[in-house]
């Protein structure tokens, strides 16, 4: 089977238990002004001028959400972002998670989630 091009081709054929979910957060990225998708790191992703978002499609529980600065390393002393709603779990000095339980909790974090994005966004 041929890799997808197009995150559509990808999520055609995905079967994942959280699909619903997975295709929630999508429609989030992308009401955000500016935000595009690909497939980067065998995943749907999410860029402006640069990558900042990936799905973790193999998260055990939900479906995980990767917030990040990009595809190279930057020097610095990382990011801070203001996240009065408590959506991020730190990895690093520079990516966050945020975990989904389902479509559902998509449904009511969509406001505060679309908040954060934009704050993220800031920093990429």
């Amino acid at each position: 089977m041929k890799p997808a091009d197009t995150v559509e081709e990808f999520l055609t054929s995905l079967e994942h238990p959280h699909k619903p979910a997975i295709l929630a957060v999508r429609e989030v990225f992308l009401s955000v002004p500016g935000v595009t998708e690909g497939i980067k790191w065998n995943a749907p992703s999410f860029c402006t001028t640069e990558w900042f978002a990936t799905f973790h499609l193999r998260a055990k529980a939900g479906v995980q959400v990767i917030l990040h600065l990009g595809a190279k390393v930057r020097a610095g002393n990382g990011v801070t972002v203001d996240d009065p709603d408590g959506l991020l779990a730190w990895l690093g000095k520079d990516r966050a998670s945020v975990v989904f339980a389902d479509r559902a909790d998509v449904a009511a974090k969509a406001s505060c989630f679309t908040t954060l994005i934009r704050r993220w966004i800031e920093h990429v």
